[in-house]
């Protein structure tokens, strides 16, 4: 990983090395990711799905019916 963002930060081009960089900043973050088991996949399920109730709901009805369908949703 170190050697491929040090190539990327030489070599590639802009937006890879900007995204090399990111990864430089916060790496213990990113093997931490890799490594461990954890995961926000159901999260991130429910919330997309929330969003998109939300956007088919938007300027339909008020709160009361949006809060009403996400209850059923669930």
């Amino acid at each position: 990983m170190e050697e491929w963002i040090r190539q990327a930060e030489r070599t590639a081009p802009p937006p890879v090395k900007s995204f090399a960089g990111f990864l430089r900043q916060d790496i213990d973050t990113v093997w931490a990711g890799l490594a461990l088991d954890y995961s926000s996949g159901r999260v991130e399920g429910h919330v997309t799905r929330l969003k998109t109730l939300e956007r088919q709901m938007y300027d339909r009805a008020g709160v009361p019916l949006l809060r009403k369908g996400i209850l059923l949703a669930v």
